[in-house]
Parts: structure tokens; C-alpha cells; sequence
């Protein structure tokens, strides 16, 4: 099992969601830490060629692993594309 890090970014989305959302991205992420490639990821293109992401109900997790670290570093609307324009201003 990979070792969690969540951004402060990530951590403010998570701790505005309603208790039931919150609940279904605890679930995703903990089975990012098991296996951090499920069949549903793809990587991000571009300048972001070094992330994943993952579709979690109507959310989209950002994340990358190094090592034996998984680091969750964006969680937004998976119908906006305002969490790619973040992590374009991150990188």
C-alpha cells in the first residue's frame, strides 16, 4: 500500500463536499493507494504528461506517484474543465 499526500488544494475540495461525496472519493483514493493504475486511469497530455487521473462519480482525482508515495494533487468537477486550468497555474 502506497503512502498518502494529499495537497492543501485537494483537501479544502474534499472538506467543502457534501458527507456522501466525500465518502466515494475517501473510497477511490484509498483503492489508488492499493493500486494506483485501475483499469479506468489515463494519463493527463501535454505539459501535464506526468499526472493521472482517475473518474470517481462526477469527480476527477489528479494524482502521480513517486516511489512509494501517492500524491493527490487536485480533486475537481469532472464535467469542468477549470481543474486543468489549475494544474496548468500548479506546474
Amino acid at each position: 500500500m502506497l503512502k498518502l499526500n494529499i495537497s492543501k488544494k485537494a483537501s479544502k475540495f474534499l472538506k467543502k463536499l457534501p458527507p456522501k461525496h466525500g465518502k466515494q472519493l475517501a473510497v477511490c483514493i484509498r483503492a489508488l493507494q492499493e493500486n494506483p493504475r485501475p483499469q479506468d486511469y489515463s494519463h493527463l497530455k501535454g505539459v501535464l504528461s506526468n499526472f493521472l487521473r482517475v473518474d470517481s462519480g462526477e469527480y476527477r482525482i489528479i494524482y502521480e506517484t513517486a516511489g512509494d508515495t501517492l500524491y493527490i494533487i487536485l480533486i475537481g468537477k469532472r464535467n469542468d474543465d477549470e481543474v486543468y486550468r489549475q494544474m496548468v497555474r500548479l506546474v
